[in-house]
């Protein structure tokens, strides 16, 4: 018998819309053997109040993430680019919730 064949399930990631929104909000994992039991997995145990009007599984191989390590390098950059802030122009008395 061959240990090094991995009998588990792959990870499914869910997204759940709720009625009062629209977009879609992680929920958690679960293992399924494909996107149509993954669904039907998902919407057993992650809309069983009626919360949800659209389920989306994503396989967790196929999520990309940034590390913490690059925050500094993916994100710091844009503090040097005035252009993107509404710094160099002074607002109307009127406007005064922005």
């Amino acid at each position: 018998m061959d240990k090094s064949v991995n009998r588990e399930w792959p990870i499914w990631e869910v997204f759940v819309r709720s009625k009062q929104g629209l977009d879609h909000k992680h929920c958690g994992s679960l293992h399924a053997s494909d996107a149509t039991m993954a669904l039907r997995m998902a919407r057993d145990v992650y809309t069983r109040r009626q919360e949800g009007v659209s389920i989306w599984v994503v396989p967790s191989s196929a999520i990309t993430a940034s590390a913490p390590e690059d925050k500094a390098e993916l994100f710091d950059p844009a503090g040097d680019k005035i252009y993107r802030h509404p710094t160099f122009f002074t607002l109307p008395d009127e406007v005064n919730h922005m």
